[in-house]
């Protein structure tokens, strides 16, 4: 559509110039007659929905979706989500394409030049900033209702004071432990405090096992795993070079010169975290809700649970998981229909479930997991409470390789805490006063 088109030159010429403008426009609509949290913001936006339909001389409007998962059950699971939507309405039919993750960020920008970008993407939470920033994503604010939802999901989709997507569902970091090998070490509960943490894990670092692992790659997956640290201290992303930045860096360096932790940390990912606490290498890790369903098809023996992460000051977790938005000038009134849909109960449970996900809508969260056999997920549900989004900034991911650089540099003894949290906060101040 032309109006498409033109978002797209705009855009692209602002790229080059090196500018960045918030879009504003959108469409809503309801499926099939259904209560949904779309809501709709004017008559003019309900005429383009009926005109999606005749202008195609009574065909369904297309509506594209792009998304990154290559996991096969979660492309089954959107995929009957789709169907079922499909099968609910005769307005819009939603199809969705898969585009792997290294590269989703590559071809949105390129989508972006060659006017070809979808109507609706599901995009990883701390990107959302980034493209919100150059006018990518239409303005949803009075059009869908997230009064619902969590704080930090929200805010990682909301720029200025308006919102610029729907978190589609969301995940955090906890902490699991091996009962098994805390009640060999005479542990009767999790540790709730940091000195209560290295206290348990210098009692479990034996025989050849370590107390405790963390993802601390150099890259976003370490920092996703870091920043809980610096959190629970009480200071903000962007105060790495402070009393509780330095503390946070410290305590990490001190988990590895103890021995508690194996310095091979920053070489593993989340998935080679889990691998080591299932093959009893480990005795507690912090890792992701998202781990679950593995964990209880490879270890079914295993005994193990899960806790809120330790504290300093306060509680902490980060907030993982994705979110949609709608592109501004594409089919907005079909892809918000779509989201009306997408984000009843009944299709977030199903999503959910199947992904070892928590529901971004808290009166969702709470039904969703009540069997016995689910009760693990409660601890998850119970963390999202102290959930941080980071950044959102649009030169996020510059802030996030500046605060890897720190931790890794301490965990490797590379540089000590104090000078390798001067040198991040030289580079995050640099990005986040331009």
């Amino acid at each position: 559509m032309k109006f498409k088109k033109l978002v797209v030159m705009l855009l692209t010429l602002a790229m080059v110039a090196g500018l960045a403008a918030c879009g504003s426009s959108g469409g809503s609509g309801t499926s099939g007659g259904k209560d949904t949290k779309a809501t709709t913001a004017n008559n003019g936006d309900t005429d383009k929905a009926d005109q999606a339909t005749e202008g195609n001389g009574g065909e369904a409007a297309d509506v594209v979706m792009w998304y990154y998962w290559e996991n096969e059950s979660h492309q089954k699971a959107l995929n009957e989500m789709l169907d079922k939507y499909n099968a609910s309405q005769s307005n819009y039919k939603m199809t969705a394409k898969y585009v792997p993750f290294a590269d989703f960020k590559k071809q949105l920008s390129i989508g972006a030049s060659a006017s070809e970008l979808p109507d609706l993407v599901l995009l990883d939470s701390p990107d959302h900033a980034s493209y919100a920033s150059m006018g990518i994503f239409a303005d949803l604010t009075g059009k869908f209702d997230v009064g619902t939802y969590y704080d930090g999901p929200v805010s990682s989709c909301t720029i200025d004071g308006k919102l610029y997507g729907v978190p589609f569902g969301s995940n955090c970091l906890a902490l699991y432990y091996n009962t098994d090998m805390f009640k060999a070490a005479g542990i009767e509960n999790a540790p709730t405090t940091w000195d209560e943490l290295q206290s348990a894990a210098e009692k479990l670092t034996k025989d050849n096992v370590t107390g405790i692992a963390f993802c601390s790659l150099q890259n976003e997956e370490g920092t996703f795993n870091f920043m809980p640290w610096v959190w629970s201290t009480g200071v903000g992303s962007y105060d790495i070079n402070s009393e509780g930045g330095k503390k946070a860096l410290s305590f990490v360096k001190n988990l590895v010169d103890t021995g508690v932790m194996s310095k091979e940390c920053i070489n593993w990912t989340q998935g080679d975290v889990m691998n080591q606490f299932i093959s009893g290498n480990v005795a507690m890790m912090i890792n992701g809700p998202w781990q679950i369903p593995t964990m209880k098809q490879e270890a079914p023996d295993l005994n193990w649970d899960v806790a809120l992460i330790p504290k300093d000051k306060e509680y902490a977790s980060d907030l993982g998981g994705e979110n949609y938005a709608v592109i501004a000038g594409g089919n907005e009134a079909g892809a918000l229909d779509f989201l009306g849909f997408a984000t009843q109960q009944d299709q977030v449970s199903f999503m959910m479930n199947t992904m070892g996900y928590i529901s971004a809508d808290k009166e969702i969260a709470k039904t969703q997991f009540t069997s016995e056999d689910e009760k693990v997920y409660q601890k998850f549900i119970e963390q999202m409470d102290y959930t941080k989004a980071r950044g959102p900034l649009a030169d996020w991911p510059s802030v996030s390789d500046a605060i890897s650089l720190a931790f890794n540099q301490v965990m490797t003894g590379a540089a000590q805490p104090d000078k390798a949290a001067e040198d991040a906060q030289a580079t995050i101040d640099s990005i986040v006063t331009q």
